[in-house]
Parts: structure tokens; C-alpha cells; sequence
């Protein structure tokens, strides 16, 4: 009886929850709205975080969405998150062979120097490829946190380099378009 009636709820709470959700995102975007001044935080991953914080911050600034301050405490609301940069080398090895072999012996008659026949036959062909391609990947994932704590923007943004461009700037144009477009859908596409 309790499976049915679950199964008989579900369409409406898969609707309650949806409800909820849309809730949610509306009241961050308002949110984000409200956001004025922020503070972009050191990003965790390591030497590269460092580098790919600048580029954000350059590409935010850039982007005129924010005053940008250096000072936490001044802020309305606080990036975070982790960021990597990788330059790497990737490699592929492949090898096809193809080899036939075949052999016919026949002797009859006796003693030393009886009749005798042979044939034997081979064919061979071997390819062997290598290739080593240097790769660059970069990734960012970051969240805009208000005073109190919560979360009320977040995105995750990869890219392994653009035409005129590397990864990192890549990441970083991409996190601030992301954050414009949500702005934008915010203020009803004002």
C-alpha cells in the first residue's frame, strides 16, 4: 500500500521539488544582484591556482560586472574555489604486422641422394607509428560566497586552449562570461 501511494505521489513531488529548485535559483540570482564589490580568494591546486586567480581577476575587472577589492572585508561577496593548469605531454603508440609463412617438403627414393622437392613461400609486412602531441588543459571551479556563508553562484569551466589564447585566459573568459550571462538572466535580460 505504501509503494503505491509513493508511486502515486511521485509525479508531484518530482513537481514540489522542481518548485523548490526554481526557488532556490531565484533567490540567488537576486542575490547576485545585489553583489557589488567582491573579492576574489586564493584558489586551491597548487603554484598554477596562483597564476589562473591573476588571469580571473584581470578578466573580471576587464568585464566591469564588479569593483574589485583587495580587501575581504569590504567585499559583498567572496570567490573561491580550485584551479589547475596543465601542460602535458600525450603519446600514442601503435604497431600492425601482418606476416605469412609456408613451406612444402617432399623426398622420396633411398640412400643419400634420393629425389627431393621443396618450396617455401614467405611474406612480411611490420608498421610501427609513434607520436607524442604536447597538450595544455586548464580547469577552474568556482563559487561567489556572500557574508553569511552561502553559496549563490557557482560554475566549472575547462578548456584546453582557444585559437588566440591559452587555457588559463580561456577558463578565465569563460567563468566571467558565464557569470555575466547569469547576471543578465538575473536582471530579466536588461
Amino acid at each position: 500500500m505504501r509503494a503505491l501511494l509513493l508511486v502515486l505521489a511521485a509525479p508531484f513531488l518530482g513537481a514540489a521539488g522542481d518548485a523548490a529548485t526554481a526557488a532556490v535559483e531565484a533567490g540567488n540570482l537576486r542575490q547576485l544582484l545585489g553583489v557589488h564589490r567582491i573579492f576574489v580568494d586564493h584558489l586551491t591546486g597548487g603554484e598554477t591556482a596562483a597564476q589562473m586567480r591573476d588571469i580571473l581577476i584581470s578578466s573580471l575587472a576587464a568585464s566591469k560586472l564588479f569593483v574589485l577589492t583587495e580587501k575581504e572585508e569590504r567585499a559583498d561577496a567572496v570567490l573561491r574555489g580550485a584551479a589547475e593548469d596543465l601542460v602535458f605531454t600525450e603519446t600514442h603508440q601503435s604497431s600492425d604486422s601482418i606476416n605469412a609463412h609456408m613451406n612444402l617438403s617432399n623426398r622420396t627414393g633411398t640412400g643419400n641422394y634420393g629425389k627431393g622437392s621443396a618450396a617455401g613461400l614467405g611474406i612480411g609486412d611490420n608498421e610501427s607509428e609513434h607520436s607524442a602531441e604536447r597538450r595544455h588543459e586548464a580547469l577552474a571551479a568556482v563559487r561567489l560566497v556572500n557574508k553569511e556563508g552561502d553559496v549563490i553562484w557557482s560554475t566549472t569551466q575547462e578548456s584546453m586552449g582557444a585559437r588566440f589564447h591559452g587555457a588559463s585566459a580561456d577558463v578565465a573568459e569563460k567563468i566571467t562570461a558565464q557569470l555575466k550571462q547569469d547576471i543578465e538572466r538575473a536582471s530579466g535580460g536588461r
